[in-house]
């Protein structure tokens, strides 16, 4: 398909100006691909999976949602949704972006396969558009639009990093078929055997001596978070409020 053929989702009508009321909607669909690939994963959420979760015929979906692209497009914005940016900018950079950030996390968790879907050009659906005007607000008094967009570019880039290690490390353990202490456990022997060795200096004292590794996962993030946020304040004038430079 050439990009003069291409239609973007958001910009086809969900349902034409004339004739019966559709019997299903995109939200439907929408809603019916997250729940399966809750339990089952991504990948079982195709077409003829959904038709069958809701009562519809496979086929007839394809009138909702043309394509998988588009499908994965409005799954994507669907779980953006989930963020919840009500009453940002408060005026309160600081407290702003944490409380984004934490629910970004969480987003991430609830749904792991989301590590699965390889999405880096925006969408433009309404609600990644949503959370771009308020969260990108929060900053847009103090700095120019491309510092912006940097800033963010580094906040983001520490959230989805350390929730894709959470999730992928989750997936291991699970995988493994022990629990996260038994797996500790067993990899403990080989971490005190090069600890003992004296041949790797640095990680004899991340065993030994660091605080940060014996955190949990929730501490972990926001032991990180705080030093993003520390970096982003470093960029910002001193009327940004507290926690910013003088």
């Amino acid at each position: 398909m050439s990009p003069t053929e291409y239609v973007n989702i958001w910009m086809r009508p969900e349902r034409p100006a004339r004739g019966p009321k559709p019997a299903y909607s995109r939200a439907q669909i929408t809603e019916a691909a997250v729940r399966i690939a809750d339990a089952e994963g991504l990948e079982a959420a195709t077409m003829r999976r959904i038709a069958a979760e809701i009562g519809a015929g496979a086929m007839s979906l394809y009138r909702y949602v043309p394509s998988r692209d588009d499908l994965l497009e409005l799954v994507a914005d669907r779980l953006m949704g989930e963020i919840d940016v009500e009453g940002m900018p408060s005026g309160d950079w600081r407290a702003d972006l944490t409380r984004y950030a934490d629910g970004l996390r969480a987003m991430w968790l609830r749904h792991p396969w989301i590590a699965t879907v390889n999405r880096s050009l925006p969408g433009l659906g309404p609600n990644q558009l949503l959370l771009i005007d308020r969260v990108m607000g929060v900053l847009d008094p103090y700095v120019s639009i491309d510092e912006n967009l940097g800033l963010m570019a580094i906040l983001n880039g520490y959230v989805e990093g350390a929730a894709r290690e959470e999730v992928s490390g989750a997936e291991e353990i699970r995988r493994s078929g022990l629990s996260e202490s038994e797996w500790t456990a067993r990899t403990y022997p080989r971490v005190q055997q090069v600890a003992e060795s004296g041949k790797y200096p640095i990680f004899t004292k991340i065993v030994m001596e660091a605080r940060r590794p014996r955190l949990s996962r929730e501490e972990q993030f926001r032991y990180g978070l705080e030093r993003v946020l520390d970096c982003i304040a470093t960029a910002l004038p001193s009327t940004a409020g507290p926690g910013t430079r003088s």
